[in-house]
């Protein structure tokens, strides 16, 4: 079965920090860029961050409502991605999807999507 699990979400203050994983299950992701999309009840979804490798030495892009706040690298050798979450606020609430892209060459585009996966909830409130 092939699949993209991700890990690593739940409730957090404001101002407070998460770190949500994505690792593929079933299949070989060496030869497409990765990114993470949310997605708020009632809203657009956001293309967040991508890089553009796995398998180190990828370049990074995000979006601007968390560029400064938000950290995305690989682990090769662990075959993840991390992504690392800071100085959170409301408006980040959301459901957290990780996804393979085609491209990665600016905040991603659900467009460029190959594999989604399930999800998980981030939740800030005080």
């Amino acid at each position: 079965q092939v699949q993209l699990v991700e890990s690593g979400g739940g409730l957090v203050q404001p101002g407070g920090s998460l770190r949500l994983s994505c690792a593929p299950i079933g299949f070989n992701w060496d030869r497409y860029a990765v990114g993470w999309f949310r997605q708020a009840p009632g809203k657009a979804r956001e293309g967040v961050t991508c890089i553009t490798t796995t398998g180190g030495d990828g370049i990074t892009y995000y979006s601007d409502s968390v560029k400064g706040r938000f950290t995305l690298s690989s682990d090769s050798a662990k075959n993840f991605v991390s992504l690392q979450m800071t100085n959170l606020q409301f408006e980040d609430s959301a459901t957290y999807h990780c996804a393979t892209l085609r491209r990665c060459d600016g905040p991603p585009d659900d467009l460029d999507m190959d594999h989604w996966g399930q999800g998980t909830q981030v939740t800030v409130s005080s």
